[in-house]
């Protein structure tokens, strides 16, 4: 059912993500291990090494503490009980509390977390691993989940938001299921859907809760753990490296390096660092902490603290205490006794920031996969592609390129002038014989002639081009449309639709079938053909 596209290949990714799958000498410095299946023996030991029996019985009193109000699989439960074991440990993705999942690679994640917890499960019998999602509950950009794409309506949850998004109640959700069921075909599965998004967020009081029933619905029967790091006591666990934080900015030293690194070697910096990468959390409020000559202030606020009274702030509430993007792996790594963080390729960029502030700190840096990417066809849109006779390679290609390619190849017309080119570029070789037995001004008029004739045989060629893409208008319209149908907007279809579009039709058989196909080691882009 699925072909694979090296993601080089695809034009999609950055030349930094592609160097790193091509394990460029340059880049070697800025990750540890390599995702292969041998290296994960290695960070194994290493973080086992690394990883307190303390840490471990907090972490897992937390989960359970987290999981009171939610129905737990056997496998979740089993998990559970696992990560009680100093030989167990995690594979872990995060992600935003994005409305109904939002794009659909929020599936490719988890799945992909999954599928290498399995692999690495029987790869490696004497150990276990699990499945982590890290809900991003601390973020607080409101207008980056509050929507998701279906077909052509962009569903959104209009209402004021502040501080952590994971807080707020789902308040208004009601007139946003009511828009998404009359769009829906009413099908047995739309119905599904309905069920599925009326208990997440209209039976549920705020949307880490609705999001945790959610994934759990639709992961949870493969033992997914899902993780709140809004947690009171994960964070006093943590409290050391926000003191270090507070007091030396460990961390915009040495991502300030690095990144010089990365952007001396031509690579585009993810992230900026800044000089304390830490937000004052309380209720309505997620704000920057800022530092003068004499004190600590909260951003925007009238909240300041002396050295000394941010230190007992730490101390009797470090839940106030939020990092960043900079500071959240480092937090992600000290919690969990992970081996592998999974994450797209944007992410996957800021982490390459970080290798060395997790030296500076001392804590083991995980290995990087790039998470699984793939494109979804229906078994109609397949087979047109096979009748137009369009290429996994072509299929990516920009659409004006596209059109251009397929132009030249059924263009009962040869439109390439390279042939005249040439021939005129052999007249002109006399020409500029002759140019040496005169003075230069001469030799100049040839030059400026040459280049006047071959940008003249430059624009035929074009117009040429334009009247056979004109002629030939119909079949490229086909082949247009299909591309506009599996590459909406012209950008890969798993960052825009959200994985209802599918489930719509699919129903229950949609993640099984993504599981199968979704191959978290091979490192390349899935395209898959949906019975």
């Amino acid at each position: 059912m699925a072909d694979c596209i090296a993601y080089q290949k695809t034009n999609y990714f950055s030349s930094l993500i592609n160097d790193y799958l091509d394990q460029k000498e340059s880049l070697k410095g800025f990750y540890e291990n390599f995702p292969s299946l041998e290296n994960f023996q290695k960070q194994v030991e290493t973080k086992q090494n690394n990883y307190s029996a303390k840490t471990r019985k907090i972490l897992v009193e937390s989960l359970k503490n987290q999981y009171v109000k939610t129905a737990v699989s056997a496998k979740t439960q089993e998990n559970l009980e696992f990560l009680t074991k100093e030989n167990c440990f995690t594979i872990t993705t995060g992600h935003q509390l994005n409305l109904f999942t939002g794009p659909l690679y929020f599936l490719y994640k988890i799945i992909s977390t999954i599928n290498l917890a399995e692999e690495l499960s029987e790869k490696y019998p004497l150990q276990h691993f699990v499945p982590v999602y890290w809900m991003a509950t601390e973020d607080h950009d409101f207008e980056e989940i509050n929507f998701f794409n279906f077909e052509h309506h962009k569903i959104q949850w209009q209402r004021e938001a502040s501080g952590a998004v994971g807080d707020l109640d789902t308040k208004g959700l009601e007139q946003v299921f009511e828009k998404f069921q009359t769009i829906l075909n009413g099908s047995d599965q739309s119905k599904h859907i309905q069920s599925l998004f009326q208990e997440a967020y209209l039976e549920h009081d705020n949307l880490t809760e609705a999001t945790r029933f959610l994934a759990n619905e639709l992961f949870g029967e493969y033992g997914l753990i899902i993780l709140d790091g809004n947690d009171a006591a994960l964070k006093k666990e943590f409290s050391p490296y926000v003191k270090n934080e507070l007091l030396y900015q460990n961390s915009s030293d040495e991502v300030g390096k690095t990144s010089k690194k990365l952007n001396e070697l031509g690579y585009k910096v993810q992230v900026n660092s800044r000089e304390i990468n830490l937000f004052y959390l309380k209720e309505n409020l997620r704000e920057r902490i800022v530092k003068d000559e004499e004190s600590y202030i909260v951003h925007e606020t009238n909240i300041r603290f002396t050295e000394e009274e941010i230190l007992v702030e730490l101390e009797n509430h470090p839940e106030r205490f939020s990092p960043n993007v900079i500071m959240r792996p480092l937090y992600e790594e000290v919690i969990l006794p992970n081996l592998c963080y999974i994450g797209g390729g944007g992410e996957l960029a800021y982490w390459f920031q970080l290798k060395s502030y997790f030296r500076k700190e001392e804590v083991t840096f995980p290995i990087l996969l790039l998470r699984n990417s793939a494109l979804l066809m229906s078994k109609k849109q397949s087979e047109k592609a096979e009748r137009l006779n369009l290429s996994l390679t072509d299929m990516f290609l920009k659409q004006e390129d596209l059109i251009t390619k397929r132009t030249h190849e059924i263009s009962d017309i040869e439109i390439d002038f390279s042939t005249q080119k040439e021939h005129l570029q052999q007249q002109f070789k006399d020409l500029y014989s002759l140019a040496k037995n005169t003075d230069q001004s001469f030799n100049g008029a040839v030059a400026a002639q040459e280049k006047k004739q071959i940008n003249g045989l430059d624009h035929l060629e074009k117009r040429l081009l334009k009247a056979q893409k004109r002629k030939l208008q119909d079949e490229l319209k086909r082949l247009v449309h299909l591309q506009d149908q599996i590459f909406p907007h012209q950008s890969l279809q798993e960052r825009t639709a959200n994985f209802s579009k599918f489930y719509e039709i699919y129903g229950e058989d949609l993640v099984p079938i993504l599981k199968n196909e979704l191959k978290p080691l091979d490192l390349q882009f899935t395209i898959i053909t949906l019975p």
